[in-house]
């Protein structure tokens, strides 16, 4: 039988949502408040969902202080209290949008969960309370 578990955690960071070669209206069309050249934060929250049989030894689908220092190492030590921009590349080249930022986190993971017993079944990533984006797929897409 196939289960989802979830594990949900929080990370502030900063951002700037614009690109340089647009002037500053084209990123204001773009981007409205969120192209501030000064930049703005956010309380972000991660929902990383795996999908997989649990072992039939340990009855779980994965265990769960291994998935806390993964997420841990691959995100809230990379991406809490930083300037997106400047301080998490790729984003000193991408956009850091909500969809890319939830891709980035896919990237991140994908590679720790995706052996025959477990795989990285979402990424859901709230900007805001009412604001989330879900990523999915073989190659968060």
């Amino acid at each position: 039988m196939q289960m989802l578990i979830t594990r949900k955690l929080e990370f502030s960071a900063s951002h700037v949502c614009r690109r340089p070669e647009l002037s500053e209206e084209e990123n204001r069309r773009l981007y409205g408040e969120e192209a501030s050249p000064h930049g703005h934060g956010h309380n972000f929250v991660a929902e990383i969902t795996l999908e997989g049989e649990p072992d039939p030894v340990t009855g779980m689908v994965y265990d769960l202080k291994a998935l806390n220092e993964v997420t841990q190492r691959e995100i809230v030590d990379s991406y809490d209290h930083r300037f997106l921009n400047r301080e998490v590349p790729p984003f000193d080249r991408v956009v850091p949008t909500p969809e890319n930022i939830a891709r980035d986190i896919w990237r991140r993971l994908a590679r720790h969960f995706s052996d025959a017993r477990v795989r990285l079944h979402r990424v859901r990533l709230y900007e805001t309370d009412d604001f989330y984006v879900d990523c999915f797929g073989e190659d968060g897409q």
